[in-house]
């Protein structure tokens, strides 16, 4: 009998080593490698879809610092919460839009993310000639990142909130594992 509560109380503990663990390992690697993300919103649409969850790397913001037409999430204190949006302008950049073409420092940039076939049927649904609106010209600060979602006309970005500093940018590419069908980077 006493060798039944024994093995029993060992193979307990065993499960509950097991757990804590788990449990551990899960919070270091949320905390410092990859931070699980929910896509929330249409605002980075097609690239990204509402409901989609993903991992973006803290680990690699950290490394590889942030690049311009990568996806990031920044805090964005106004509402108390992270979004996913792309960057767009690097510091010390003076970055306008106009008849939907990105200029950077007087020189046009292609944005081959944004879906061509998409802006022509949002451009259509809502009776419009442009996808973003010209805005500009914007010169960042030397610690200024500007963020927009792909989803140009649908989408409170920092032409609504201002630019971004670096800290509030906190982890850089997403690769979505839900659902299965959208698996992979982007």
């Amino acid at each position: 009998m006493e060798n039944k509560k024994s093995k029993f109380w060992a193979e307990v503990w065993d499960f509950a080593k097991t757990i804590i663990i788990t449990v551990i390992c899960a919070l270091l690697f949320t905390k410092f490698v990859a931070s699980p993300v929910e896509v929330d919103g249409s605002s980075m649409y097609p690239t990204l879809v509402d409901g989609q969850r993903a991992f973006s790397g803290i680990l690699t913001r950290k490394i590889n610092g942030i690049k311009r037409f990568q996806i990031v999430t920044a805090y964005l204190e106004a509402r108390d919460e992270l979004i996913v949006k792309r960057v767009i302008g690097l510091p010390g950049e003076t970055l306008e839009i106009r008849d939907d073409v990105l200029y950077i420092n007087g020189e046009p940039v292609e944005q081959a993310f944004l879906n061509e076939d998409y802006m022509r049927q949002d451009m259509q649904a809502y009776g419009r000639d442009y996808f973003t609106a010209d805005f500009g010209p914007v010169t960042l600060g030397e610690d200024e990142y500007f963020i927009m979602g792909d989803n140009r006309p649908h989408s409170a970005d920092a032409r609504v909130f201002g630019p971004f500093k670096a800290s509030d940018i906190k982890t850089t590419g997403l690769f979505v594992f839900w659902p299965f069908s959208d698996f992979g980077s982007k």
